[in-house]
């Protein structure tokens, strides 16, 4: 049966595309409020392609956003599958760095000749999405699936999720799986796909630093009073060492180091420092001494500057010392940093930092704990072979920078595992100007998630 799905997603290929163009062409902007109505437009056309294919499927309203419910028949004694995905995208701007309208789908080359599909939200998530769905239409054409599946697409991701975990706390029972499959992470590069067997977990806060109860004239007053700009960047400066490192104290505490199979792994992959630091603009990457950067990226934890405010921003001069300054700043935890620990470290190293004559207030974003899954697990191996049967080629396995904080939700709420499957591409700009989606890994994914379907099967037994 497997064989004549395939040949049907293989056959269907123009009308794929077609069809996900449709998809990116909707501004699902979740973090707009002006594109409120597009979420609800893309949700119901989603829903809508589920209904061609006789699954059921509910477009659900939540407090923001609607989430997208699906589901085939369901056969008592199959193992049961939950796919999770998002409908929503990252705002498009700085607009003028498109080539081509970011809701405009449009195929064209990518730097290294390749045919690709260039739109907001082509890989991240609506591409990925789109395999799940195409595979599914696929089984369906065929007489169903052979396998319970649940598809959970929400429209917040972007956003925060700030609905999701009452959401499914709600409906438990009928999102009840043995297993969840997220495709929202990347293969190691083009023709090497990859499971993902690790993800970083986050820690995000704002720093909010109020000196002087008004703005200043820095002539009058500049060298008398404390300039909340200076103390940032002094602050800021202070939560690095020489050598890399994060200097907060108990930070490293209860990192564990990647074992001797995983940098023997790692070492295996297609990787070098220079097309690394070429692939990003720069003549060489940086970061904790004594590691590479694989190491860097997969394995140990980081804190980094994402925004900061403060002072007079707009053009020409303004003589000012600002009352205020802030600083947005993530950490990336590994295995087995605890959120909760380096939340309070942080926090009192900053109130600890900034002088007795300014106050500070931090604000908490939420956090994910990191992920890290056994790589000989019986779900793990056949999800591998889905992607031999996929891709054609053996896939490898990695570990991934970011972090997909719905993972650990979902294993706290519903007490689920996570195949982290993707098909992306490092390259592929998500979250920038010029996001993309190779066109292989469209045709390659959706046949992985067609063989996916199968193999799982067999899950449990």
């Amino acid at each position: 049966m497997l064989n004549d799905v395939l040949s049907t997603i293989d056959a269907r290929k123009h009308q794929s595309l077609t069809a996900l163009k449709e998809f990116l062409s909707i501004p699902s902007v979740s973090t707009k409020p002006d594109h409120k109505p597009d979420m609800l437009r893309c949700a119901t056309w989603l829903a809508d392609q589920f209904k061609f294919g006789e699954f059921t499927a509910s477009v659900m309203q939540t407090p923001g956003h609607p989430i997208v419910v699906a589901k085939n028949k369901h056969v008592p004694g199959r193992p049961t599958v939950l796919v999770y995905g998002h409908y929503d995208v990252q705002p498009v701007e700085p607009l003028e760095l498109w080539t081509t309208p970011p809701f405009e789908p449009t195929v064209r080359k990518d730097e290294n000749g390749f045919d690709a599909i260039y739109a907001r939200g082509s890989a991240d998530d609506k591409g990925q999405v789109w395999c799940h769905v195409e595979a599914g239409l696929a089984w369906q054409a065929h007489g169903g699936m052979p396998i319970n599946v649940t598809y959970l697409i929400e429209g917040e991701e972007e956003s925060g999720s700030d609905h999701l975990e009452a959401f499914v706390k709600h409906y438990a029972g009928d999102l009840r799986a043995d297993v969840c499959v997220i495709s929202d992470t990347n293969q190691f590069a083009r023709g090497l796909p990859a499971l993902t067997y690790g993800l970083r977990g986050l820690a995000y806060a704002e720093i909010f630093i109020t000196g002087p109860d008004h703005d200043l004239h820095s002539g009058l007053y500049g060298g008398a009073v404390p300039n909340p700009a200076n103390v940032l960047c002094e602050l800021v400066a202070s939560f690095h060492t020489d050598d890399g490192r994060v200097n907060i104290v108990g930070f490293y505490n209860d990192v564990l180091d990647p074992t001797p199979t995983e940098r023997a792994l790692w070492t295996d992959l297609p990787f070098t420092e220079d097309a690394f630091a070429k692939s990003v603009g720069i003549p060489h990457g940086n970061g904790e001494a004594g590691y590479t950067s694989l190491e860097r990226k997969w394995a140990r934890p980081t804190l980094d500057v994402n925004g900061i405010t403060t002072g007079y921003q707009g053009p020409g001069a303004k003589t000012v010392i600002p009352s205020k300054a802030s600083a947005k700043i993530s950490m990336r935890l590994v295995p087995s940093q605890d959120s909760a620990k380096i939340q309070s470290a942080f926090e009192q190293a900053v109130k600890n930092r900034v002088p007795k004559n300014c106050t500070v207030e931090v604000k908490w974003f939420g956090a994910s704990a990191p992920v890290l899954v056994p790589i000989d697990g019986q779900a793990t191996q056949l999800a591998a072979e889905a992607l031999r049967q996929g891709f054609g080629t053996e896939p490898t396995f990695m570990r991934e920078g970011g972090s997909i904080p719905v993972v650990g939700m979902l294993k706290r709420v519903l007490g689920l595992d996570t195949l982290l499957i993707g098909f992306g591409l490092p390259d592929d700009r998500v979250h920038s100007p010029n996001e993309k989606f190779d066109l292989d890994a469209l045709h390659k994914g959706t046949r992985t998630c067609a063989a996916l379907y199968e193999q799982l099967s067999t899950f449990g037994s």
